[in-house]
């Protein structure tokens, strides 16, 4: 049965304005993509800690579709909690690299995002930017499991945003 918009009368044009709703796969998809993260558990520090507390009961990260996976190949988030150093940094690359397209990364924590009280020490690196490229960055020295939601919901609005707009938005 086909529909003609031009012959149905403005209260049946007011009820299906109020009842059906139109979007893009494109949207559709991002709204699955935004609602299902899979982050790859990559704690290195103290940050590591308020991370694994974000996914106990108090915090349930699962209420926000956020699964905690340990393979890269199953993941489209990295959350580098911790600080990096230049020994880690080889790996921590091949495991982004690894990781199925699209994906994300959040830097937690000061040591990720800039170093850290290490930004003096040669072994460390002074930012995971410099790595790979970071999504969401999330302050604090560790970041409680409040901000790490926050930042998760950031990153969300983010994957949202360049579904409809169709840009790749760069460093939150």
């Amino acid at each position: 049965m086909e529909l003609n918009l031009e012959t149905i009368t403005p209260e049946e044009r007011q009820e299906l304005e109020r009842n059906v709703l139109t979007t893009s796969l494109d949207q559709i998809k991002a709204w699955a993509r935004s609602s299902s993260l899979w982050p790859l558990t990559f704690g290195l520090a103290c940050c590591a800690i308020e991370m694994m507390g974000s996914g106990g009961a108090h915090y349930d990260l699962d209420r926000f579709g956020v699964i905690f996976r340990t393979s890269p190949r199953q993941s489209d988030v990295m959350i580098v909690a911790g600080t990096v150093t230049k020994k880690m940094a080889p790996l921590l690359r091949r495991l982004y690299e690894q990781m199925p397209e699209p994906k994300w990364v959040i830097a937690m924590g000061s040591c990720a995002t800039a170093g850290g009280p290490y930004i003096k020490s040669y072994a460390v690196v002074k930012g995971v930017d410099q790595i790979v490229p970071v999504d969401i960055y999330i302050p604090g020295c560790p970041p409680n499991p409040a901000a790490l939601i926050y930042g998760i919901n950031k990153l969300q609005e983010k994957i949202r945003y360049e579904a409809k707009t169709g840009k790749r938005v760069t460093n939150s």
